[in-house]
């Protein structure tokens, strides 16, 4: 690694964040199981079973749409979700600033505690630390799950194949662009409301209805076009996305034209991401619609041969362009 020292873009989801993982901690850590996938798969007494952790240290940790609480229930029952696993069983710790309001750590709890029942996830144990004034931002949580995979459901990132579908399951770059509002930085007066949503359910009902499903990845850290390149690398194919096609709100498309922001690389914290048979998309499409979250799925592009490894788009004026790879840091940063 040519790095000296850890910059904010080593986590932004981005090339830097993958050189990190590959050069260090894949070097120390490399096993038959470590994956680049959601969460890991591995056979247990009764079936195959998914295993993921994840960290939150979201500024501000209240925001339209939810706070850290709910968001990392989510992003936890999300990333088992992607692997096609019924969530069971999660664990949560919570290193809190000294100082931080009571009242909120409640409402914390609450809102996680609120969005496991509506997926039926078991938060079983945790460990509490309290960090002296100053050295947290009001409280980060980390946390774990374990969730059995479905009968027949065999997901990676590594299974898309040319002539598939790319298929989104909502509009893209809401949680993102809320966060970039809610720090008022710039100044800007806009309604967004964060996407942030447990979508375990819908993605349940997806794989009951067709099962023929490659990948599903979810648009967190980095947004869809981290997500695509991802995929298009993991699976050595091209990827051709129709801008036209993306559902794209339009307060989200005001700030992004208004500050010059790529909105494919806008977080998502209740969008998928999903690769399919071309000839199974409308179904899939069809059955997300009817499913909480989920009324906005689009198809928005396709998997080729040609250009294995890079993201082309096809623009509103009919020519076609190469989506630049995702480096440095993303703005906004959410975590």
């Amino acid at each position: 690694m040519n790095d000296k020292f850890i910059s904010l873009a080593h986590g932004s989801g981005s090339a830097q964040t993958n050189q990190l993982i590959n050069d260090i901690f894949k070097k120390h850590f490399d096993n038959p199981l470590l994956t680049a996938d959601d969460a890991a798969v591995f056979n247990l007494s009764g079936g195959r079973h998914a295993f993921t952790t994840d960290g939150f240290i979201v500024s501000p940790y209240e925001f339209n749409g939810g706070n850290i609480g709910k968001l990392s229930v989510c992003g936890t029952v999300n990333d088992l979700a992607c692997m096609g696993a019924k969530p069971l069983y999660m664990t949560c710790s919570f290193v809190i600033e000294e100082g931080f309001e009571t009242s909120k750590l409640d409402e914390i709890a609450k809102a996680m505690g609120d969005t496991a029942k509506e997926v039926g996830v078991n938060i079983v144990a945790g460990d509490t630390k309290v960090a002296g004034k100053g050295q947290v931002d009001n409280v980060f949580i980390t946390t774990s799950a374990i969730g059995e995979i479905k009968e027949g459901v065999n997901l990676s990132g590594a299974y898309a194949k040319a002539g598939d579908a790319v298929i989104v399951s909502g509009d893209i770059g809401r949680h993102g662009c809320c966060i970039l509002l809610e720090r008022n930085e710039f100044g800007m007066d806009a309604e967004v409301k964060s996407d942030c949503a447990p979508l375990w359910n819908a993605i349940d009902t997806l794989l009951t209805e067709e099962k023929d499903v490659h990948v599903i990845r979810d648009a967190t850290r980095g947004g869809v076009g981290t997500v695509l390149y991802e995929i298009a690398n993991q699976s050595n194919v091209g990827i051709s996305v129709n801008r036209q096609a993306i559902p794209l709100q339009d307060p989200v498309k005001g700030v992004c034209g208004m500050l010059g922001l790529e909105p494919m690389y806008l977080a998502c914290e209740g969008t998928v991401v999903i690769f399919a048979p071309k000839e199974k998309a409308e179904n899939i499409v069809n059955i997300l619609r009817k499913c909480k979250y989920c009324e906005n799925t689009a198809i928005i592009g396709e998997v080729t041969k040609e250009n294995p490894t890079m993201v082309i788009t096809q623009t509103e004026i009919g020519t076609q362009t190469i989506l630049p790879r995702p480096g440095g840091e993303l703005l906004p940063r959410i975590c």
